[in-house]
């Protein structure tokens, strides 16, 4: 079902929604450029983000560019172990709720 090739047909965006997509990209690259956050640290979080919406184009994606910028796989196994808290804390807190 995810098949990388499938982002190719993202090359269509730039006509059949020129502003929009371009606007998109910038805001992308604007995000993710160098600035109080290092890219590295950038991808991380981009990292943690995919893996708790699961999007595997996203995590395809930033894994590359995540190494690109010099990220570990320590790094993303201890970025694995943050997230997988973060979804694991959210249940128990929102248990709370199931709680009289």
């Amino acid at each position: 079902m995810y098949d990388m090739k499938v982002l190719d047909r993202l090359k269509k965006m730039p006509e059949l929604a020129p502003e929009a997509f371009a606007a998109y990209r910038e805001f992308a690259r604007q995000a993710m450029k160098e600035g109080a956050i290092p890219v590295k640290y950038k991808e991380l979080i981009a990292l943690g983000v995919a893996m708790t919406t699961q999007c595997t184009y996203c995590l395809e994606i930033h894994k590359k560019k995540a190494k690109e910028a010099g990220v570990t796989e320590q790094e993303i196994a201890e970025a694995v172990m943050v997230t997988a808290l973060l979804r694991c804390g959210a249940a128990v807190t929102h248990g709370a709720h199931c709680l009289e």
